[in-house]
């Protein structure tokens, strides 16, 4: 539901960007541990591993909140339904991700704000101006310039990446449409356990390896920041207007790329930076237009 009043909502706004950016900060920490513990475990005993982590971490915080009194709320349609789509998404992603370059699965994924506003026109009737869907469009070409996608590279498991990116984009829409009486860390809590469950029968389909306590631990600081990005990014989805908090999805590539330098010492080209400064520039615009809108609400109607 959307907040009632102008300032509501530029409030929920600004709580929506915030959520959003700092959600994709986490997946980022998440996906740069993965990638190195993916080096000595299984795909699917390493998802699965981790979901065992963030499954019982979000469960003590639950009891801790005194929330678990609120657990048969899971078995809600919609809580289900979402968690269902949140992991077959994440599957079909990590599925196409294993046979594309990391760019083209990237690009494709980055889509996803591009189907939210879309939805978010159809479904709830978002007014999105010319100017907001061209900051949209403009951020996703910045994506584009960043990861450099190879047209060689594209076969069935792109479409397979695009199925999963719809995926997400229908996880994010459905979460708005859960009652706000059933917490956002419930709903997290659910979708830990059903990635969990769906990794797991993924899991038995390979040889499983023994795990070292190193890539325990660090499989156990991934589930940290995976259950933190999926809790910010479910705050995200309940505030404010989809087709405002939606691009600030972007902002995960460029953690990536911040992450790249510091631990891998990867540098963008002169390609690469003239994306990132689309996408910096489409965000800023996106802020500043917020501004303005409630500057303008709050100046008095002339007589």
């Amino acid at each position: 539901m959307t907040p009632s009043t102008p300032q509501a909502l530029r409030a929920a706004n600004r709580r929506g960007v915030l959520a959003m950016a700092a959600g994709m900060a986490s997946f980022v920490a998440n996906d740069a541990i993965v990638k190195h513990v993916s080096e000595q475990l299984p795909s699917g005993q390493l998802i699965f591993l981790r979901g065992v982590f963030a499954t019982v971490l979000l469960l003590g915080v639950l009891g801790a909140m005194g929330l678990l009194r609120d657990i048969p709320r899971l078995w809600e349609r919609r809580v289900v339904l979402r968690a269902f789509l949140d992991a077959c998404a994440t599957l079909t992603y990590l599925t196409s991700l294993f046979h594309l370059p990391i760019g083209n699965a990237t690009a494709i994924n980055m889509a996803t704000p591009l189907f939210i506003t879309l939805f978010a026109v159809i479904a709830f009737k978002e007014k999105v101006g010319g100017a907001r869907w061209l900051a949209i469009i403009t951020g996703f070409a910045g994506v584009l310039l960043v990861v450099q996608p190879s047209g060689a590279a594209f076969n069935a498991y792109a479409l397979l990446c695009l199925g999963g990116t719809l995926l997400h984009a229908s996880r994010d829409l459905l979460t708005r449409t859960i009652d706000r009486s059933i917490p956002s860390l419930l709903i997290t809590f659910s979708t830990a356990v059903a990635v969990t469950l769906l990794s797991g029968l993924w899991s038995l389909q390979q040889d499983w390896r023994p795990a070292s306590w190193q890539s325990l631990a660090l499989l156990a600081t991934a589930s940290v920041f995976l259950s933190i990005g999926y809790f910010l990014l479910t705050i995200a989805m309940r505030a404010g207007e989809m087709s405002v908090v939606a691009p600030f999805r972007y902002a995960g590539l460029l953690f990536a790329l911040l992450l790249g330098f510091i631990v891998w010492g990867d540098v963008p080209n002169a390609v690469a930076w003239a994306g990132i400064a689309l996408l910096v520039g489409a965000g800023l615009y996106v802020l500043q237009s917020e501004r303005s809108r409630g500057r303008a609400e709050l100046e008095p109607i002339p007589d």
